[in-house]
């Protein structure tokens, strides 16, 4: 029986885009970045990236590309990392008045000044990771495939490097292709999202289009100066929980702010608050109907 790590895919990104890949494991994420970034040669299908066939692995492409894998390291674990970062000036042939310019840019963006010379084995996993990072970029790619590079990362450290890729990408206009577990890193930093199940595709679009396909319900929690009758209540939504002062509603989210503005006019609101499902969610429902065909 032969298995399809990916099925046939028609996929076209915009230079400059942030494009986020998510899916459960297995799903293809990683298979379709080694694709693009040259490591895997697939069976049948072809690709083009910045007018490059990937797996031919020419010298000019892999120039202008690079892969950062979270799981994955190129910092030589024995030296200080600025020796790593000397090794790749001579292997992409980086001019030293343009390596030098990078550096000193990348590690102060990326906060590393203290730390560059300081043996990798030495340095926590944000700290390297950080450092990996200024590995990678310091021939400036066009093209940047990211795969989990918060993985494993506290809080502070995975903020950190989510704003460093955010701010990379709108200051060079570089395109970066994510594939994270971690919706906040895909939310927060990519304007399109591809879904994908089984090496197939299964949404294309914004977390706007997303939201719009399988959010159907808001839920809105109201608290009163006074007690409100539950009859009044109910022709405005589903009553999901109720006290003495207050009431958590199901409403559609077509009529929620309809419904909010007859709450605030019609009766003793003392404060109201709207949540929607999370990105996270969303996502799961997705990949629940899927799984249940």
């Amino acid at each position: 029986m032969t298995a399809h790590a990916l099925k046939p895919l028609d996929l076209e990104i915009k230079t400059g885009e942030f494009l986020g890949l998510l899916g459960p494991n297995g799903a293809g994420k990683t298979t379709l970045l080694k694709m693009l970034s040259g490591i895997l040669y697939p069976t049948s299908g072809k690709a083009q990236v910045l007018g490059f066939t990937p797996w031919e692995r020419k010298h000019d492409y892999l120039k202008q590309i690079t892969l950062i894998m979270g799981q994955k390291q190129q910092l030589w674990w024995d030296l200080p990392a600025i020796e790593s970062f000397r090794l790749n000036q001579a292997i992409y042939q980086i001019p030293d008045q343009q390596y030098q310019a990078t550096l000193a840019e990348l590690v102060d963006l990326l906060d590393l000044q203290d730390l560059i010379h300081k043996q990798v084995r030495q340095l926590s996993l944000g700290e390297r990771m950080r450092c990996e990072i200024v590995a990678a970029l310091l021939h400036r790619p066009k093209v940047i495939f990211l795969d989990e590079p918060t993985i494993g990362l506290d809080v502070i450290a995975a903020n950190t490097i989510r704003a460093f890729f955010k701010r990379y990408n709108q200051e060079y206009k570089a395109t970066i292709i994510l594939t994270s577990h971690i919706m906040e890193d895909v939310h927060a930093l990519c304007s399109r999202l591809i879904v994908l199940a089984k090496g197939k595709q299964i949404f294309a679009g914004n977390f706007a289009d997303l939201f719009q396909r399988y959010v159907k319900n808001k839920e809105v929690t109201v608290s009163f100066h006074q007690q409100v009758s539950e009859s009044a209540l109910k022709a405005l939504g589903e009553i999901v929980n109720v006290g003495k002062k207050y009431s958590v509603l199901s409403i559609p989210s077509n009529k929620c702010a309809a419904i909010t503005r007859e709450l605030l006019t019609k009766f003793p609101v003392e404060d109201i608050s709207i949540k929607e499902p999370s990105a996270t969610e969303v996502v799961r429902l997705l990949l629940s109907e899927v799984k249940d065909k």
